[in-house]
Formats: structure tokens, C-alpha cells, sequence
């Protein structure tokens, strides 16, 4: 297979690699808004460095793109891939905003193309031991989700203004796992945040933790809350709890908790430091999903309506937020 590639930033650079040594990958092609970035990446990879308008133009057209540049040229490119026919992988977000996600969804709908997001969790493999566990119903009734996303440290200050906010960036993975795992719909929101850490975040109008009570369709609560300040590392969690059993994804000898109990584990000696080192299993798992996807044989586990709930709701915590009130998803358009 013949794959494209573009954005070569940090994930880019990550996906770059894993598509250069897929055994169904027979070529590479690398594009950035910045061409010494690809070419350089392309030197790494042994793949080849064109130009953006190269992937969607002449007889040399990929068999199918992979879009990792900045979150204002995704909606224009997978706009761009679905009028060329090319089945396509998109980091989340689609958009920052309803209307643009809307606007691409239709793109890909009217033209019958493939549109797959990336939200890793759902090919990780603790993540999919919850949702089996749930959905086989060895929790018995769920009462209780909590979910946690902490980064080790903020994000650069001129990536902020472009992120989205938290909620948008962040927890909106959290928002999308909790409805692959629980097989339920978010109903209402409740949603607050916290500017109090460094002062680029009040300045870019965001907040650097936040907390959000969601209940779901079946009257199950659910917790999320996330930080950028979380100085003992990188902790994703879920814990799922019924009336059966109790379960936690995510947990284990690299999760940064010191137990403050005398005879309890003490901080683990190598705890995680990003997202790219935990969740690389995952990563590889989401990128040859899409291959089998273009291969025709898989079908399509995350399409681009996946992504459209998971921003709803992120939606719906801005309005919140703002608000300070619950919001009923039924008030958030595109539903």
C-alpha cells in the first residue's frame, strides 16, 4: 500500500514510524507545512517528502492519507481527501467547533469516503478488558464511572489558543472512552474549572484543571476531571464501579500515586512521562486498524460521528463552565 502522510510534528513523527515499518506499507509519502520538517522525517523513515497538493494531485496519489497537522487544517483536509476519494485517518479533533465538524461529516458523507478518528484509547488493551467486562456484565449494574486525564506539564503557551480549551483537547478523550465502555449516552452535564495555575491560561481565556459530573442515559454518574499541572506524571485512569465488582483501568507499577498509608506502594520509580509512551501500544493498534480498514477488511471502528458526540459534550462543558448550570446534551446542537 501506497500511504500519505501529513504533519510531521510530534505525532506525526510518531505515526511516520510506525507506518514505515507496517509490513502492508509498501511506500511512504511525507508532507508539512514546514518542508525541511518532512524532509527530515522522511530522512528518519525512509519514506518520501512531497508537497501537501502532491498527496491530492497526479498519478502518484496515496491509496490512503493520514492527517496529523495543526487542528485548523484537519476539516480542509479531510474535505480534500474525501472529494479525491481517499480513505482517510484523522487525529481528533475533526474541527474546534460544531459547525466545522458538521461541515467535514457532510464532506465525507456525500462523497462515501472513509474517515477514521484517532482516539487511541479505544485500542488499548485496558480499556477494552472495561468494556468487556461491563458489557458481559461481570460489574453487575454500574453506579459509578471516574475518569482522570493529568499531563506532567503544560503545553507550550502559543499552543493554547489553538487547542480548544480543556475540555475540547483533553477530556474530550475521556467523554469518548466513557461512551465505548459503558455502551450509554451523556444526558446532562455539569461542568467547572480552575485558572489558578500559571498565567497563560487565564490569558488564552482556558483553565488548567477542570472537573465535569456527567449522567449518563441509564442514570449512571460519571466523573472526568483532567490538569496540565500533574508534577508526578502522566496518569490516565478509569474506575468502573457496580453493584458486582469494581475495576480500574490504568493502574499499575508505572501510575504516579504515592499510597499515604504506612504499609502502601510508595511512587513508582519510573512513572509515566507522556502520552506517547503510554499509550503507544494503542497507537499501532489504531493505525493498523486503519489499514484493514482500507484493505476492506475490517470495518470502520471510530468514524467521524464517534468524534461529533465527543465534542457534543465537550460542548456542553463549555456552556456549562461559562453558565455555571447544568446543560441537557439535548440543548447542544448536531445531536
Amino acid at each position: 500500500m501506497r500511504i500519505g502522510l501529513i504533519g510531521t510534528g510530534r505525532i506525526g513523527t510518531f505515526h511516520a514510524e510506525v507506518l514505515s515499518r507496517h509490513p502492508a506499507v509498501g511506500s511512504l509519502l511525507v508532507a508539512d507545512a514546514d518542508p525541511e520538517r518532512a524532509a527530515a522525517v522522511a530522512t528518519r523513515t525512509g519514506a518520501t517528502a512531497v508537497t501537501v497538493d502532491a498527496m491530492f494531485t497526479g498519478g502518484g496519489l496515496p491509496d490512503a492519507l493520514v492527517i496529523c497537522s495543526a487542528t485548523a487544517a484537519h476539516a480542509p483536509l479531510i474535505a480534500r481527501a474525501a472529494r479525491a476519494g481517499l480513505p482517510a485517518f484523522c487525529e481528533k479533533p475533526i474541527a474546534l467547533d460544531l459547525p466545522g465538524t458538521l461541515g467535514a461529516l457532510a464532506e465525507v458523507e456525500a462523497a462515501g469516503s472513509v474517515l477514521q478518528l484517532g482516539f487511541m484509547r479505544r485500542f488499548d488493551a485496558g480499556y477494552a478488558e472495561a468494556r468487556a467486562a461491563v458489557r458481559e456484565g461481570r460489574l453487575g449494574r454500574l453506579h459509578t464511572v471516574r475518569a482522570t486525564t493529568s499531563d506532567p506539564a503544560p503545553p507550550p503557551a502559543a499552543y493554547l489558543p489553538l487547542s480548544g480549551g480543556l475540555y475540547r483537547d483533553c477530556l474530550v478523550h475521556d467523554f469518548d472512552i466513557l461512551r465505548w465502555v459503558t455502551g450509554h449516552e451523556v444526558r446532562e452535564v455539569y461542568a467547572t474549572g480552575s485558572d489558578a495555575g500559571p498565567a497563560m491560561f487565564r490569558e488564552a481565556g482556558d483553565v488548567d484543571t477542570a472537573a465535569v459530573l456527567l449522567t449518563l442515559d441509564d442514570g449512571t454518574l460519571a466523573t472526568a476531571t483532567a490538569t496540565r499541572c500533574n508534577g508526578a506524571g502522566y496518569d490516565v485512569r478509569m474506575e468502573l464501579a457496580g453493584e458486582l465488582d469494581q475495576l480500574a483501568v490504568g493502574l499499575d507499577d508505572r501510575t504516579p500515586l504515592t499510597s499515604a498509608e504506612p504499609d502502601g506502594p510508595g511512587a513508582p520509580p519510573k512513572p509515566w512521562p507522556g502520552f506517547l509512551e503510554r499509550f503507544a501500544p494503542a497507537y499501532e493498534a489504531e493505525l493498523d486498524a486503519f489499514l484493514r480498514v482500507v484493505r476492506g477488511e475490517l470495518a470502520n471502528p471510530c468514524d467521524g460521528r464517534e468524534a461529533l458526540h465527543a465534542l457534543r459534550i465537550a460542548e456542553a462543558c463549555e456552556v456549562s463552565r461559562r453558565e455555571r448550570r447544568p446543560v441537557a446534551m439535548a440543548e447542544i446542537p448536531g445531536g
